[in-house]
């Protein structure tokens, strides 16, 4: 049977709202994704405010688009990023795209490229606009992103991530509500499943963000759900019992005893 092949990426950077630091450990977490096939960046490179990315451009070999800001808040650099991946979309050879920014402003773009069937992956900081995250396929926060950080105060990069990690119980909601619907009479869920569902309400979910390498450890460390493992490396979940309250989801109980007395 031959291999299946990566999906093929572009990668397309906002210069103005994305810091060239992070570029090496972005390429890293797309090359888990797919080929960046397409590697292009988008801004004016002719000042010194964007210098960090006219220095690892070559390195990546990322195809910059130099667009000139010929009036005060006008963004022609925004304008051709959306003009060219519309014409990437409509060349058909790509199975998706990875826009590198933390500006709502591409929140359409994103909405658009995945009515056309395409895969979209953001990547940008905290402060992203929810709209923007929620348009997206995955988002990804490049403050998870610490191991290969480039410049000046890099070595003060992991720390500082690590500082801003949210404890794994802010993740019992999320979780609890990929639940709904997927668990049984007892109240267990298989953690598979709600893997599979979870990026559909959330997202920008990232057991990194919570100090986690997986989903596993961070219902674990949540210390909101009871821990279940089955045959091979299948592993079951489900909420904690309240204090005084029957095990399982709500109302499990009573519909398992209107089953037995019908």
């Amino acid at each position: 049977m031959p291999e299946s092949r990566p999906d093929s990426l572009a990668v397309l950077i906002d210069a103005d709202n994305s810091s060239a630091r992070y570029a090496r450990a972005i390429f890293d977490e797309i090359a888990k994704l797919g080929e960046a096939n397409v590697r292009r960046i988008y801004g004016d490179f002719s000042g010194e405010r964007l210098k960090a990315w006219r220095n690892i451009m070559q390195a990546l070999a990322i195809v910059p688009a130099q667009q000139f800001n010929y009036t005060t808040g006008k963004n022609a650099a925004d304008i051709t990023l959306v003009i060219e991946a519309m014409d990437l979309m409509h060349r058909g050879h790509l199975d998706g795209f990875c826009l590198v920014s933390s500006d709502s402003d591409f929140t359409r773009l994103a909405s658009r490229l995945r009515e056309e069937g395409a895969v979209v992956y953001g990547f940008g900081e905290k402060k992203t606009p929810e709209a923007f995250r929620n348009a997206c396929y995955r988002f990804i926060y490049i403050e998870n992103l610490a191991g290969d950080v480039e410049g000046a105060g890099a070595a003060a990069a992991a720390p500082q991530a690590a500082a801003k990690k949210e404890p794994p119980s802010k993740a019992i909601p999320i979780i609890e509500k990929a639940m709904e619907e997927l668990e049984d009479d007892d109240g267990w869920t298989n953690l598979g499943m709600i893997g599979s569902r979870i990026l559909g309400i959330a997202p920008d979910f990232d057991p990194r963000t919570y100090g986690c390498t997986n989903l596993s450890s961070v219902a674990t460390s949540s210390d909101g759900f009871e821990i279940r493992k089955g045959p091979g490396s299948t592993v079951s979940i489900r909420r904690k019992k309240a204090a005084g309250k029957g095990a399982g989801r709500k109302g499990a109980g009573s519909k398992a005893a209107g089953r037995k007395a019908k």
